[in-house]
């Protein structure tokens, strides 16, 4: 089922949003600097949101920091940020989900921001399966059984992964460009030129050139990632500046560098996730509610939705986005994220 949302006719925030109080939405953790409103590919300097007073907590092999947002005993919603972005691309989706009635979970993923690695000891290990047994930590941690999942790129990755292995944690899905559980076997196929010309970051990452480069100019290489996805979104510096802090973290380049490389054989995970890896190299299907979305702008490497649609068992609805929409998603069209989640429960 297909459904062609023109985000120009979606104001994001709205008056009315705009006009209830942070304390209203039971916001603590998040605030705002007020401008003017924004959608598809028109400036994006419009209302740059952001969140204050993180929470930590140990979970697993890390100390996560995350922000939280909503009443507490609300229906918990638990939001995912990709690569090279961080949780402020939930910041406008965020007072939406709050306003619903909903508790908002909004985590650093291993590698960004205040999260952090209990031990040295432990590998800076960037596989598919780990970022999800995270987050499974952090639910367990958070005395969280359940939750509606929502990511793009990394965390859409790391939804799907939750909803196929773990379906008991996870109410509901939205995922931005679908189905993405890969396996290293699955990558050694070459593809098309055009299409292997998109993943050119990645084949940088290979090399040690690579890693030093990335180290070296992770400011200037993301903000070029952010161009090249999302071609359309005229996003300002303040906006990007936000996120941009979140790279300094000790640990994201070796998390970001292990990523690429593990996907495509290049290096090994740890030897505790082999069996959760086999199972996902099997491409297993996902049972719970999904609304996958896509944008009409995308311009990082994304799976055409006629060819996941059969991955989805369940209830499931396809959305396309235009308007200029890219890549990160939740961040360029707020309302029809916020949508999709309050949508996918009662589809």
């Amino acid at each position: 089922m297909s459904e062609q949302i023109n985000t120009r006719r979606r104001r994001l925030l709205g008056t009315t949003v705009a006009g209830i109080s942070l304390l209203e939405l039971g916001l603590s953790g998040l605030a705002h600097a007020q401008s003017n409103e924004t959608t598809g590919g028109a400036k994006a300097a419009t209302r740059v949101a952001s969140f204050d007073n993180l929470r930590q907590i140990n979970a697993g092999t890390l100390n996560i920091g995350y922000a939280e947002a909503g009443p507490k005993h609300g229906p918990v919603v638990i939001l995912l940020h990709g690569w090279p972005y961080d949780i402020h691309a939930f910041a406008e989706v965020t007072p939406l989900l709050t306003a619903a009635g909903y508790r908002v979970i909004v985590p650093y993923l291993r590698g960004y921001g205040s999260t952090r690695f209990l031990s040295t000891d432990t590998p800076r290990n960037g596989q598919q399966a780990v970022v999800a047994v995270d987050i499974i930590a952090l639910m367990d941690a958070l005395k969280i059984d359940k939750a509606v999942l929502g990511g793009f790129d990394w965390g859409a990755r790391t939804v799907n992964i939750i909803a196929a292995l773990w379906p008991e944690r996870c109410k509901a899905m939205v995922s931005v460009s679908g189905y993405l559980i890969g396996s290293q076997e699955a990558n050694r196929a070459p593809l098309p030129p055009k299409a292997e010309l998109t993943w050119w970051y990645q084949f940088y990452f290979a090399t040690e050139r690579g890693q030093a480069g990335y180290d070296a100019n992770r400011h200037d290489f993301n903000k070029l990632i952010w161009h090249t996805a999302s071609p359309k979104w005229d996003f300002d510096d303040a906006t990007f500046e936000r996120s941009a802090q979140s790279f300094n973290n000790p640990d994201h380049v070796a998390v970001v560098i292990h990523n690429y490389r593990w996907r495509l054989g290049l290096v090994q995970g740890e030897p505790q996730y082999d069996q959760l890896e086999k199972r996902l190299a099997m491409a297993p299907t996902i049972s719970v509610p999904t609304i996958t979305l896509e944008g009409d702008a995308n311009g990082a490497a994304h799976p055409d939705p006629a060819a996941y649609a059969k991955k989805f068992t369940g209830r499931y609805q396809h959305r396309n986005l235009t308007g200029g929409i890219g890549h990160n998603l939740p961040q360029e069209a707020p309302k029809a994220f916020a949508d999709a989640i309050i949508d996918v429960v009662h589809l």
